[in-house]
């Protein structure tokens, strides 16, 4: 694995001649290092506050300081025709929550970025709640830094449900009224099996059963980033991802044939990452890819069946 790293151009601290950048550490000491106005995409899914094995629970108001000094300084790399996304959840404390992206919005604005559009990534399975209806959904802020930034929409298009469609009045009548190339995919993105009905992108979380699961409790599906980085950035582009995971960033900026970088606190991930990025190369790591339809059972699965003790009445235990 050595050797194909460095035959990789892997660097551990900033280079601007490195494909790969893997820096370990502190995620806004590491930040204060890149320069200005270096980055096309900057992308990332942080901590949300609540206590996972990688985070340390605060109070909101102590959460919300520290998120405005790292959008400081990703405001400061960030490319004049680059983006941000910054896809967050809520915010639980007592049963009750707060929605994090009405919480982050003020942040950015202060530095003037423009919000794009706010994307709802909703998804079939998570954590189930006892007291209130379970989340299944979690939101994308996009913002841009100015009005020139990079939005190749074509290399994200999705079927059209209705391709034979013809303008039916105007200078263009009887001509095809859509686009050759697919149509614009919506703000809403759940299920690919729902594009062609609905328009809607499906990505699933990475759970237990994902081909992308790793040791890492909450990472990215490479599919979610891998759509961004086809839209806002292009080939050989610097992608940024300030608290980094396992990679499923930086796997999926090289997957595109641009540059991945990105941080990590922990050791043990920037290895995951590494391995991940070796078994990529060599054609072997699992990724769900772009398109690939949700499994839906057929009904004949034993998990898919009512359990016999619901059928005979049985329900001898306290069932949530």
């Amino acid at each position: 694995m050595k050797n194909l790293l460095e035959k990789l151009s892997v660097s551990y601290c900033y280079d601007v001649g490195s494909k790969i950048v893997l820096l370990h550490g502190d995620t806004k000491d590491k930040l204060r290092l890149l320069p200005d106005n270096s980055m096309k995409l900057i992308i990332s899914s942080p901590p949300y506050n609540l206590g996972k094995e990688y985070e340390k629970e605060t109070d909101l108001d102590e959460y919300l300081q520290w998120q405005s000094e790292i959008i400081n300084e990703i405001n400061r790399i960030c490319h004049d025709g680059g983006s941000i996304v910054w896809q967050i959840g809520n915010y639980v404390k007592d049963g009750e929550i707060f929605p994090l992206d009405i919480y982050f919005y003020p942040l950015f604005k202060k530095h003037g970025l423009k919000l794009r559009n706010r994307i709802i990534w909703h998804f079939g399975h998570g954590l189930h709640a006892i007291k209130r209806f379970s989340g299944r959904y979690e939101t994308l802020l996009w913002f841009s830094k100015t009005d020139q930034y990079t939005f190749n929409l074509d290399a994200v298009r999705i079927p059209a449900k209705y391709p034979g469609k013809r303008h039916y009045k105007g200078g263009k009548v009887g001509q095809p009224s859509g686009n050759p190339l697919g149509k614009n995919p919506s703000d809403f993105w759940e299920t690919i099996a729902h594009e062609w009905e609905q328009g809607i992108i499906d990505i699933p979380n990475v759970k237990s059963n994902h081909p992308e699961k790793t040791s890492h409790p909450c990472s990215f599906p490479v599919e979610l980033v891998e759509r961004c980085v086809l839209a806002l950035t292009n080939e050989n582009d610097c992608v940024l991802d300030p608290f980094g995971g396992v990679g499923s960033s930086v796997i999926a900026a090289i997957k595109r044939n641009r540059r991945g970088i990105m941080i990590d606190k922990e050791q043990k991930y920037i290895d995951i990452t590494l391995q991940r990025i070796s078994h990529f190369e060599e054609g072997i790591l699992k990724i769900r890819s772009i398109g690939t339809q949700i499994f839906k059972p057929t009904g004949y699965e034993k998990v898919s069946q009512q359990p016999l003790e619901w059928l005979d009445g049985k329900l001898g235990v306290n069932y949530r």
